[in-house]
């Protein structure tokens, strides 16, 4: 199939734009002017009218199934008191009769204006129901709290110990309800398993919300633990049968070694990959949790919370182990690690893999937020790869000086160093930790303002980025982490179709709109797959 799209305003890469386009079988044969194009060819002619075309972006780290569930689970990411967040509870309990188990997500203690500020615990979510079990996640992903029905129904006490994560006790010696890190999972088993139906439709459901804001790839994880070969084998279904073109590939998450193993021996040897639309991926893990929480890893106590370092959700050791067998096997690994603790942790392990000093299966890390400058030219001389989530700004630009400090606050989140260290960096959102829309993602990268616009100036600017450098990190930057920066990631001959036509001119527009910027086309592989 042939196609060109003529009269638009085309970005091949850093200055450097082109009027037209011409594909041939999903690949990209020619770039040039209007005139270079069409005097060659005349096939099925798209008119851009003037309209902004880039890449498809491409998210380096985020949780798709996750957020096909979201969609169909409690969402609490409005609330702004524990009061709200009851209501919501019940709400929803009245809209879907004949629950058995309420799951909601999206709450953050930060955000709530009236009532207590704190951590949710059981008995907030007894006044909900104390019938059926009942399980909200904090909207980081790394606390998660139950009502007593949940604990009754686990058969928690004082007594229950979980390697890697905290059951919080009250002052009574009994749990709380609260859950955090390698915790969640007990709690989370609470939750009735989902058929493959509703699973499968709720993937689809998020990949189609993918393709409608511009992402035509995603680096995802949804696989942890060995128990999760069956979402293995729906996403095989859905790939196999053709049912998105949106393209996926794995982060599986395996904090035990033993289920490493077993994936080596099982999905490793027998699974089968494309890697244009389905491919292997990398074992992901998390060292840390987060800094909203007090879960991420520090080197030194919290400036709000002293004798709290945060929580290690993997030993050292027990890194160690894991990142050496991935590397035998020339397995990539990439690691959750927020804290400057958990960072430091990990350019360590990841050292120790390598050969002469050479990073080459581009070991990488996940989030890096609390960095010092040292761990920075670390993790540049080193070539390790970093997935930054910009939009993560929009709120810990509020509270990452009460918890770190001011000193340490100025080398973190620190994108543009890095990237003008030479550091090879990506962008992506950690959805549904936050929507995946990726405009709103690129308008923290260029202004380190919050939504709101604040604060005037930017937090800590120099650590703005260019706008082009924004749009590659998060187009070839992100491909360069699946080694497929050479066909993926550009608007060149020789890569695939995958692209974007904006609503607005992203080069030229306020920067305090490029938020507000809207996807009218997608492409993959130039088919056409969402029109708005």
């Amino acid at each position: 199939m042939r196609t060109i799209l003529k009269n638009g305003k085309i970005y091949v890469e850093k200055n450097n734009f082109q009027e037209a386009i011409y594909i041939e079988n999903g690949m990209i044969k020619q770039v040039g002017t209007n005139e270079d194009i069409l005097k060659n060819y005349s096939d099925n002619i798209i008119d851009l009218q003037g309209k902004t075309v880039l890449p498809g972006f491409n998210d380096s780290h985020m949780h798709l199934a996750s957020i096909g569930a979201a969609m169909t689970s409690c969402n609490l990411t409005t609330a702004k008191s524990i009061a709200e967040i009851i209501q919501l509870g019940k709400n929803f309990l009245e809209e879907n009769e004949g629950l058995t188990v309420l799951y909601g997500r999206g709450w953050n203690q930060d955000y709530f204006i009236t009532g207590e500020k704190r951590l949710l615990n059981r008995l907030d979510l007894d006044k909900i129901s104390m019938e059926i079990p009942i399980v909200f996640d904090r909207i980081c992903g790394h606390v998660s709290v139950g009502n007593t029905k949940a604990l009754e129904v686990l058969g928690v006490d004082g007594n229950t110990v979980i390697d890697g994560g905290t059951i919080e006790l009250d002052s009574e010696g009994n749990p709380n309800g609260i859950f955090n890190e390698n915790a969640i999972r007990l709690i989370q088993s609470v939750i009735p398993e989902k058929d493959d139906k509703d699973r499968e439709e709720e993937f689809l459901k998020a990949a189609n919300y993918a393709l409608s804001v511009g992402i035509t790839s995603i680096q995802s994880c949804d696989i942890t633990g060995k128990e999760s070969q069956n979402m293995f084998n729906i996403i095989h279904n859905i790939y196999n049968n053709q049912k998105t073109k949106l393209r996926y590939s794995h982060q599986f998450n395996f904090q035990d070694i033993d289920d490493l193993k077993y994936y080596l021996e099982t999905e490793y040897k027998t699974g089968q990959y494309d890697e244009k639309f389905l491919s292997k991926g990398a074992l992901k893990l998390f060292k840390d949790g987060s800094l909203g929480a007090r879960t991420a890893l520090m080197l030194k106590d919290y400036e709000d919370a002293p004798s709290t370092k945060g929580v290690s959700a993997l030993t050292d050791e027990q890194l160690q182990e894991l990142c050496n067998l991935a590397t035998e096997h020339k397995i990539r690994v990439v690691t959750h690690a927020i804290g400057d603790g958990a960072v430091e942790s990990l350019i360590n392990a990841y050292e120790k893999t390598m050969k002469d000093g050479k990073n080459n299966l581009r070991h990488g890390i996940v989030h890096c937020q609390i960095t010092s400058m040292e761990q920075l030219e670390r993790i540049a001389r080193l070539d390790i790869p970093v997935m930054y989530q910009p939009i993560f700004l929009d709120y810990d630009l509020k509270i990452v000086e009460a918890r770190v400090g001011k000193e340490l606050s100025s080398t973190s989140y620190a994108f543009n160093t890095l990237y003008q260290l030479g550091a090879p960096i990506s962008f992506g959102t950690d959805s549904p930790v936050e929507d995946c829309n990726p405009f709103p993602n690129i308008y923290c990268a260029v202004t380190r303002q919050g939504i709101d616009g604040n604060p005037i100036g930017g937090f800590y600017p120099k650590e703005k980025m260019e706008l082009q450098d924004v749009i590659d990190v998060y187009t070839i930057g992100s491909a360069f982490n699946e080694f497929k920066e050479d066909f993926k990631g550009r608007l060149k001959p020789g890569y695939v179709a995958d692209l974007i036509v904006l609503d607005m001119d992203i080069f030229t527009i306020e920067e305090s709109k490029i938020k507000d910027i809207k996807v009218e086309k997608t492409m993959i592989d130039g088919e056409l797959v969402y029109e708005r």
